[in-house]
C-alpha cells in the first residue's frame, strides 16, 4: 500500500469491533459517550494485536441529557495499521472511524 490516501471509507461501531479487515491509515475518529469516563484503543492486527494509540474520553452528561460528542483528528497521515485495524471501546456508547 502506498503513502497516497485514495478514498477514505468509515465504520460505525457501538461495541468494540474490526475497523477494516486490511491495512488502513485511521484518519479520524468520531465518538459519542453518556456515561462514565472511558477510551478508545486502537489495534493493529484484531482484537489481540499490537495497540497503536489509546484516546480518553470524558465522562458525558446524562444527568442533564447531553452527551459528550467529539471528533479527534489525526495530524499527517494518521496512525498506519499494517495487518488490520480494530478498536476496542470502554465505556464508549458509538464511535465512526475514519480510515483510508
Amino acid at each position: 500500500m502506498s503513502d497516497f490516501i485514495g478514498s477514505v471509507k468509515t465504520t460505525r461501531l457501538t461495541s468494540s469491533g474490526a475497523v477494516s479487515a486490511g491495512p488502513s491509515r485511521i484518519l479520524s475518529i468520531y465518538y459519542v459517550s453518556d456515561g462514565a469516563a472511558g477510551s478508545i484503543t486502537i489495534l493493529d492486527g484484531g482484537s489481540g494485536g499490537t495497540s497503536m494509540a489509546v484516546f480518553d474520553v470524558g465522562i458525558g452528561g446524562t444527568s442533564a441529557g447531553e452527551p459528550v460528542t467529539y471528533q479527534i483528528d489525526l495530524p499527517g497521515q494518521g496512525i498506519r495499521c499494517e495487518t488490520s485495524s480494530y478498536a476496542t471501546l470502554s465505556n464508549v456508547d458509538k464511535v465512526t472511524v475514519i480510515y483510508g
